[in-house]
C-alpha cells in the first residue's frame, strides 16, 4: 500500500509520488526565535518529524529543511526591551529551541537555514520578482502585485476579490493596492537593516521561506508543511512570490497540522494559557509530551490540559511496563514452544495494521491504538506457562521499532525533584492518615526509582542512589 496524505491544495487524500523516485524534498516553516517555544510551536515540530520519521522508515531518502525566522518585528521588540542586538537574542533562542525539541524527541533538519545567513539571495529573489513585473519599490519598500499573480487563493480556497485586509496584511499608502504585501522593509530609525537596491531595509516576513526552499531544495518541492494558522496569508504568499518568479508548480503537496487549545480555551497570552514548552518539561517528561501530542490525527484539533497530560503519562506507562515485563521475562524463557507460529502470526498482524494506519495520512492516533493491541497482547502471552525467546524477542523488537517510527524511546526517566517532593508528601499524609499500605506503596516506587528515603526525627530526607 502506498502512503496517502491530505493535500490543503486539492482538499483531498492523495497517493504520495514524490518527484524523484525514492527521495522526497520537505520544507517545514520554523519557529520565529524571539523567545522559548510554546506547545503551538512544538506540535509541527513534532509532527513533521513524524512524517519524516515514518518516510524514512518507508525507505524514502529525506531532505528535511526547516527555518528559523530570526528577522522580525518581534525580534526587533524584544532586542529593544533587553537592550541586546537582534542577532543575540535570535541565538539564545535557537539554543533554547534545539534544547526544547531535542527533549521531545525530534531530530535536528538537514539544514536550519536563517534569514541574516541568506540575505544575498533574498534580495536577488526579491530583484527578479521586480524585473518580472510582480513587484514594486514604494518609497524604499518593495511589494508584490497580488493581483498581477493569476492563481492567488488556490491554497486558502478564496477568491482575491472576497479576500479581507487582515492577518499579516497591512493596509499602507506606499502600496498600489491594499491587497499587496512586502517583500523587502525600509529601515526605521534604531532597526536593523542591511544594504539593497532599494535602500537600507530587511525582508519581509513571506518571501524568507520562498528564497529558502529555492536554495537548498529547488524551485519544485515535494512537501511544504506548518501550522493550520500558516495557510493564509503566509503560505499563500509563499506560492504567489514562488510561482510568479519559476513560472513553475512550488510544492506538490501541503501539510497543515491544526491547533491546539489551552483547557478548552485558545490560546493566548491576554488570556494568560500561554503554555511555553521550556517550563512543561521541568515538570513532566518530554517523552508524554510528544506521545500525547500524537494520541490525536495531525489535522484535528488538540486540547491541552494538566489533567490531559497526567492521564497520558498513565496510558505511556502501560506500555513501556509491557515492554520491560517482555525483557524481564526473556531470562526464564526456553527456546521453544509448540505455539510460536501462533503467537508470531498475531504479532505479525498488528504490524501490518500500524502500517496501514500511518499510511493513512500518517494517522498516529490509530498506530498508538495498534501499540496497545499489541501490549495486550503481549500480557497476554506472559500468562503462558512456558514463553519462548522468539516469542518475547519478536514482541520487543516490534515495540521497539514502532516506537522509534513515533520518535519515543523505552528509557528509563529521571524523577524531577519536584516529583519526589510531591511523593513524599504524600506518603507523609499517607502516615498520618495511618494508611500504611499506600505509604509503603510510594517508598517501593520511588526504590524502584532509584531515590532512598530517610526518616529522621526532623523530617523525611531523600537522595539518589
Amino acid at each position: 500500500m502506498a502512503i496517502q496524505l491530505y493535500n490543503t491544495l486539492t482538499r483531498k487524500k492523495e497517493t504520495f509520488v514524490p518527484l524523484e523516485e525514492g527521495k522526497v524534498k520537505m520544507y517545514v516553516c520554523g519557529p520565529t526565535v524571539y523567545n522559548y517555544i510554546h506547545i503551538g510551536n512544538a506540535r509541527p515540530a513534532i509532527v513533521f518529524d513524524t512524517v519524516r520519521r515514518y518516510m524514512e522508515y518507508r525507505g524514502y531518502e529525506v531532505q528535511y529543511v526547516s527555518n528559523f525566522t530570526d528577522v522580525d518585528d518581534k525580534l526587533i521588540r524584544a532586542a529593544n526591551q533587553l537592550g541586546e542586538s537582534v542577532p543575540a537574542i535570535a541565538d539564545r533562542f535557537i539554543n533554547a529551541y534545539f534544547e526544547d525539541v531535542t527533549a521531545l524527541g525530534c531530530q535536528k533538519a538537514d539544514v536550519h537555514p536563517r534569514v541574516m545567513e541568506n540575505m544575498d539571495i533574498i534580495i536577488d529573489f526579491i530583484s527578479k520578482l521586480v524585473e518580472k513585473g510582480y513587484a514594486y519599490e514604494s518609497a524604499g519598500d518593495v511589494y508584490f502585485r497580488t493581483r498581477k499573480f493569476d492563481d492567488y487563493g488556490k491554497l486558502s480556497h478564496q477568491s482575491i476579490d472576497d479576500l479581507q485586509v487582515g492577518a499579516r496584511i497591512e493596509v499602507g499608502d506606499r502600496k498600489q493596492d491594499d491587497l499587496d504585501f512586502a517583500l523587502w522593509k525600509a529601515a526605521k530609525e534604531g532597526e536593523i537593516y542591511w544594504e539593497s537596491p532599494w535602500g537600507l531595509g530587511r525582508p519581509g516576513w513571506h518571501i524568507e521561506c520562498s528564497a529558502m526552499a529555492k536554495k537548498y531544495l529547488g524551485e519544485t518541492i515535494d512537501i511544504h508543511a506548518g501550522g493550520q494558522d500558516l495557510t493564509f496569508p503566509h503560505h499563500e504568499n509563499e506560492i504567489a512570490q514562488s510561482e510568479a518568479l519559476s513560472g513553475k508548480l512550488f510544492s506538490r503537496y501541503w501539510m497543515h497540522n491544526g491547533y491546539i487549545n489551552i483547557d478548552n480555551e485558545k490560546m493566548s497570552k491576554s488570556l494568560g494559557n500561554f503554555v511555553l514548552v521550556h517550563d512543561i518539561i521541568k515538570k513532566h517528561n518530554p517523552q508524554v509530551l510528544r506521545f500525547f501530542m500524537l494520541s490525536v490525527h495531525y489535522r484535528n484539533p488538540i486540547n491541552y490540559s494538566e489533567e490531559l497530560l497526567e492521564s497520558t503519562r498513565a496510558a505511556f506507562d502501560r506500555l513501556t511496563t509491557s515492554y520491560q515485563n517482555l525483557k524481564h521475562r526473556k531470562e526464564a524463557s526456553t527456546d521453544l514452544t509448540d505455539t510460536n507460529q501462533e503467537w508470531l502470526e498475531k504479532i505479525a498482524k498488528l504490524h501490518q495494521e500500524y502500517i496501514e494506519a500511518m499510511d493513512d495520512d500518517f494517522n498516529t492516533a490509530k498506530a498508538i491504538s495498534v501499540l496497545f493491541d499489541l501490549s495486550k497482547l503481549a500480557n497476554y502471552y506472559l500468562l503462558e506457562k512456558n514463553t519462548a525467546v522468539e516469542v518475547i524477542d519478536a514482541f520487543t523488537t516490534q515495540f521497539e521499532e514502532l516506537f522509534h517510527v513515533l520518535g519515543l524511546t523505552f528509557e528509563k526517566e529521571e524523577m524531577l525533584d519536584d516529583e519526589i517532593d510531591a511523593l513524599i508528601e504524600k506518603r507523609i499524609q499517607a502516615r498520618k492518615d495511618r494508611n500504611f499500605q499506600l505509604s509503603d506503596q510510594i517508598r517501593d516506587q520511588l526504590k524502584d526509582m532509584n531515590i532512598i528515603l530517610e526518616d529522621t526525627p526532623q523530617g523525611t530526607r531523600w537522595k539518589r542512589g
